[in-house]
């Protein structure tokens, strides 16, 4: 059983494919790029673009009742893996002790030329 996690706080989806899945115990989330979903626009930068997607990512969490404590695992993509480590520096501030598990990968392209975007699945307690 499957149940579609929706929100306007977070970009709609810009193509076939939902923004977050309710798969009974754990929730997945389709990866969020940095649009600020009252506005459209894409912040400057990677640190700002990084706060967005975690911002984004927590917004989908929230639809599903969920917070970023419940996050098992993530992927980061960016642009470059010289972006890592400022990438690193704002995904510490946006994640507690014990951390996701977490893959983080340089990709050739990204939607809309941004610089990362960031999935996760989360899990209920």
């Amino acid at each position: 059983m499957k149940q579609v996690i929706s929100t306007n706080n977070a970009p709609g989806a810009i193509g076939p494919y939902s923004q977050a899945i309710d798969a009974g115990q754990f929730v997945f989330c389709s990866g969020q790029i940095p649009v600020n979903p009252e506005t459209g626009e894409i912040p400057e930068g990677i640190t700002a673009q990084a706060r967005q997607s975690l911002a984004n990512v927590k917004a989908l969490l929230a639809a599903a009742g969920l917070t970023m404590d419940n996050v098992v695992k993530t992927t980061v993509f960016l642009a470059d893996m010289s972006l890592f480590a400022p990438m690193n520096e704002v995904y510490a501030e946006a994640f507690t002790a014990p951390f996701p598990a977490r893959s983080a990968v340089a990709v050739k392209e990204l939607p809309k030329q941004v610089l990362l975007e960031v999935e996760v699945i989360a899990v209920k307690n």
